[in-house]
């Protein structure tokens, strides 16, 4: 009984492909009595049997000078850039009630932070009119004045 459980139990010294899923390797070139013999399965003569392997390229266009090449390049991506999301008081002031603490956390529960960013900014576009403690990364200089103005406080994450 206990041996028959143990080979149930698969161990990685027992594991084996299932029958037909490996096949020979062919080895191509050995001989005209290997059936893959003189021209190795590539024909005769031509661009496929002299440079056999190059088509499958990504971008081969029949030995043409490819497109990636043909064209111009231009422009540049900073991999270094912080990627920012900005908000405007006016989008803070009809999303949260008077008195809520507007963050990074608050602004992603509520759907308005829907990508990883590395800094948040308030603008200050529109009006706002209920007092608000704003937390986030950086205010312009119009949005601090208003959020102030409306009875809110307005602080700098670091």
């Amino acid at each position: 009984m206990a041996d028959e459980q143990d080979t149930n139990v698969p161990l990685l010294s027992r594991l084996r492909a299932p029958e037909g899923a490996t096949h020979k390797k062919k080895r191509k070139g050995r001989g005209v009595g290997s059936g893959l013999g003189k021209t190795a399965g590539k024909g005769m003569k031509g661009q496929k049997a002299r440079h056999p392997g190059d088509f499958g390229m990504l971008g081969f266009e029949g030995g043409q000078t490819p497109m990636y090449r043909r064209i111009p390049k231009r422009g540049f991506t900073n991999k270094w850039a912080k990627s920012v999301a900005t908000f405007n008081v006016s989008e803070l002031s009809k999303r949260f009630d008077a008195g809520a603490t507007v963050d990074v956390d608050a602004l992603k529960t509520i759907g308005l932070l829907k990508r990883k960013v590395d800094l948040v900014k308030v603008l200050g576009d529109g009006e706002i009119d209920k007092a608000l403690t704003v937390k986030v990364h950086a205010f312009s200089k119009s949005a601090r004045e208003k959020i102030e103005a409306a009875g809110g406080s307005a602080e700098t994450l670091a």
